[in-house]
């Protein structure tokens, strides 16, 4: 083979190769895009998930603090605290 042949087979070879190439970047460019979008939604809900957790650990807290309990009982179920004569205590 002679050098000009060797350059008319070479040349469309690194043609093809600067193409492929080309487009293998341009595909890892999109596709890191594509992830990093995905992350950022990610991220933004699990904030989201962990501002509502801590707003269900204060309304929990809240519905056990003695004055809540009492006061739905008081109104809801109609229950009052008995005057102290009629308290008895009764030990084991």
């Amino acid at each position: 083979m002679s050098g000009r042949a060797t350059l008319i087979i070479a040349m469309p070879l690194l043609w093809l190769a600067a193409l492929g190439s080309a487009a293998g970047a341009v595909y890892c460019k999109h596709r890191a895009r594509q992830m990093f979008v995905e992350l950022e939604a990610l991220n933004a809900r699990r904030d989201n998930l962990e501002i509502e957790w801590g707003q269900l650990q204060l309304e929990q807290s809240a519905w056990s603090t003695h004055a809540f309990v009492e006061r739905v009982a008081s109104a809801k179920l109609h229950m009052a605290m008995p005057p102290p004569k009629e308290i008895e205590i009764i030990a084991p």
